[in-house]
């Protein structure tokens, strides 16, 4: 699953102290948001490859012992993994399919799922280029797409998924049915055909290992099933139906929604309309394209001020070192791009506005941000931004990394 993860009538987020804002993994609510660690990289081997799909495979990798705490995380987290292909550094984000807990041999491990999607450079490539025994930079897990339930006994947890967006709810599944006799979980899942499913025979394994916690409800869109209300695609009127007769909301403690942004921004909508208190919905979008042929790091144009024109003074702080970097107003260019000429290692993965890596406190100065799934609301109040997306608005802004 490739996780990246346009507002319509419900907006997923807005900022009027920043400016237009719109999160991959983020909660409907103010609630506050578990503490971000630090994004850092380390090259990690490759211990298995499993194929899911003809599209699909699951991708292992050995975490060594001295890395353990680097790599520790909860289920529905992330990494990002960092490649030079044509000699252009890419990233891409991937959710953890398994539980912390899950084990190799005895030995750690970290399991992602990635999917080809049509024209992609990175998820093409990891087909055949990560085998066992490859070494890739793959950064410590982060994100918030976690539950947040206090207590599990009786909880019923419901995630809707589309594709790749199995992969977070995959852990998420197995850790909160293996923590509470008395939790149950309910996934609908919606595909195209069933040769496209992700973890067939896993969910199998999981439903007759839980066979009364565990309700699957499979939605075919090119597929016919037995039961209507779960062929064909994913409406605003069919999802109705299933709430009504199959999923009552009323009956859910913790949502999680993963897939590509009308899902789920129908979903949310359709949950708020039906009473569902936005503090109980979680979602994840997979929004950003598989990135066009770039010129560097990030698909910009190397930027340098213009001795006879106007530029912006921009200060930051990342790992106890302050840089200062100029960016032409001209440009146009994000605090993110400009932080990348004189601190190549700026934290990022996917570079949409939706993972969260590059965050930063704004300490002075006013920036706009284009794009924001990835912020919760607290995090906005206390002064955080998406320095991807971020454009400042003042001659001098000073943001802080470390913040």
């Amino acid at each position: 699953m490739s996780l990246f993860r346009p507002p319509i009538a419900a907006p997923l987020a807005r900022s009027t102290a920043l400016g237009a804002a719109t999160r991959s993994s983020a909660t409907d609510g103010s609630a506050e948001s578990p503490p971000r660690r630090r994004a850092r990289f380390h090259s990690l081997a490759v211990s298995h490859v499993r194929p899911l799909t003809d599209a699909a495979i699951e991708v292992s990798f050995a975490v060594p012992p001295e890395l353990a705490d680097d790599y520790d995380y909860r289920p529905g987290q992330y990494v990002a993994l960092r490649t030079s292909l044509d000699g252009a550094e890419v990233r891409r984000s991937y959710s953890l399919c398994r539980p912390p807990e899950h084990r190799v041999d005895g030995s750690a491990v970290l399991s992602i799922a990635v999917k080809r999607d049509e024209g992609g450079v990175f998820s093409t490539w990891a087909q055949t280029g990560l085998v066992a025994g490859t070494r890739i930079d793959v950064m410590s897990p982060q994100g918030t797409f976690v539950s947040a339930l206090e207590r599990l006994d009786g909880a019923h947890v419901v995630g809707i998924a589309a594709g790749s967006g199995i992969t977070p709810l995959m852990a998420l599944a197995r850790d909160l049915l293996a923590a509470c006799e008395s939790t149950r979980f309910t996934l609908l899942y919606t595909n195209r055909a069933t040769s496209d499913v992700m973890f067939l025979d896993d969910l199998s394994d999981l439903k007759d290992r839980y066979p009364t916690r565990l309700v699957l409800h499979h939605v075919l869109s090119r597929e016919q099933r037995t039961v209507p209300v779960l062929s064909g695609r994913i409406d605003e009127k069919k999802l109705r139906m299933i709430l009504a007769a199959l999923i009552p909301p009323a009956t859910v403690d913790e949502w999680f929604l993963c897939g590509p942004y009308p899902l789920v921004a129908l979903c949310r909508r359709v949950l708020a309309d039906q009473g569902v208190t936005r503090e109980n919905v979680r979602f994840e979008l997979f929004t950003t394209p598989d990135s066009p042929t770039t010129l560097n790091a990030r698909g910009q144009r190397p930027t340098a001020p213009r001795a006879d024109g106007p530029s912006r003074r921009i200060e930051l702080t990342l790992d106890g070192v302050s840089s200062l970097v100029r960016s032409p107003v001209d440009a146009h260019e994000s605090v993110l791009d400009a932080a990348l000429r004189v601190r190549p290692d700026a934290p990022f993965a996917c570079a949409g506005g939706v993972c969260g890596t590059c965050r930063a406190r704004l300490i002075e100065g006013d920036v706009v941000m284009a794009e924001n799934y990835a912020l919760e609301p607290d995090e906005i109040e206390r002064g955080y931004v998406l320095t991807c997306q971020s454009h400042p608005t003042t001659e001098r802004i000073v943001v802080d990394y470390d913040g």
